[in-house]
């Protein structure tokens, strides 16, 4: 079969899935239909309704598309149906029950952005590198009854530099998963379906472990500065610039506001003054004590503000090393 005739489903919401969205279409591929989520309420009152990415981006390219609030409305499963697919392509969507994974005779797969089994979960970009990790990678696996835990067909490492933030990885990733998941659709077709697809639990070795990969909430952004400078460091960058740690700032007056820090340096020269979360300032450069040492906050945000160079926020307060960050 060639891939002009190959009927692919695609599946996905945010602006990572458009980008192997974009790449099957602009490939040739045939792309019969997009699945996404519903379109969010936005706007003070939620009144107006803003569309997904790849509703966006299909729309645009004339693909029709389907928005279920559940996947197993028999409606949304029949009208699936109707479109006959060969094979289903799922990028940073939701869990799917059976009745549509096992829909497609070719199946359907996921591309996860992180070298499974390591970091199953939602956000796998984060945590790589909340974790400190220095490779990270994209998974295509053929999708099953629990999350992320299906067979793998290939795997390819992304390496993360010392100072990359979250956006350099998942731009770095959403190409690499674009032409990771074009590879495999081209083996599947070149095997009628019938490719290697090796078990997770054969790439788990004894006594190995397995970081996970959860949703990331608010509370699970908050700094905690008795950590030691390295763990803040990776921290800070493993949630900018979306969705930003977070701390406490005291001010003198005592009423503390929140205030987000996007940017840290390491200063493993320089000795702490105080208790984690003591404020110095010298020559016009923020620092703050941690649990092993200090780091230079280099970009940060106040709450009901833009974001900000640390020393534009030093030129605007005063009495600043009165206050503690916690």
């Amino acid at each position: 079969m060639r891939k002009e005739d190959l009927r692919i489903v695609f599946m996905g919401t945010p602006e990572f899935a458009v980008g192997t969205l974009k790449a099957l279409v602009e490939g040739g591929y045939n792309v019969v239909a997009a699945v996404t989520q519903p379109d969010k309420p936005v706007g003070r009152h939620g009144s107006v309704l803003q569309p997904s990415e790849v509703k966006q981006y299909a729309l645009a390219q004339g693909i029709p598309v389907l928005q279920p609030e559940k996947m197993k409305d028999p409606d949304f499963v029949e009208r699936l149906r109707e479109f006959e697919a060969d094979l289903q392509v799922v990028v940073a969507f939701r869990m799917l029950p059976e009745v549509v994974w096992g829909m497609p005779r070719l199946g359907t797969f996921n591309v996860h952005a992180a070298l499974l089994p390591q970091y199953r979960g939602a956000a796998p970009i984060n945590w790589a590198v909340i974790n400190g990790e220095t490779v990270t990678g994209v998974t295509t696996f053929f999708l099953d009854h629990d999350i992320d835990t299906g067979r793998v067909i290939m795997k390819r490492p992304f390496e993360i530099p010392d100072d990359a933030d979250v956006e350099y990885v998942y731009d770095g990733l959403m190409r690499l998963g674009a032409e990771v998941a074009l590879e495999t659709i081209d083996l599947i077709l070149a095997g009628d379906g019938q490719v290697k697809a090796v078990p997770q639990e054969e790439m788990t070795a004894e006594g190995m472990i397995l970081h996970p990969a959860p949703k990331i909430f608010k509370e699970t952004c908050r700094i905690d500065w008795s950590l030691p400078s390295k763990r803040i460091y990776d921290f800070v960058r493993g949630l900018s610039p979306y969705p930003g740690a977070w701390t406490m700032m005291t001010q003198d007056s005592g009423n503390p506001v929140v205030v987000k820090v996007f940017k840290t340096a390491k200063c493993p020269e320089r000795m702490p003054a105080g208790k984690p979360g003591t404020i110095s300032v010298e020559k016009n450069k923020l620092f703050v004590a941690t649990g092993d040492g200090v780091l230079r906050i280099e970009a940060l945000q106040m709450a009901g503000k833009k974001r900000m160079e640390a020393s534009a926020f030093l030129n605007g307060m005063r009495n600043v090393e009165a206050c503690v960050m916690e």
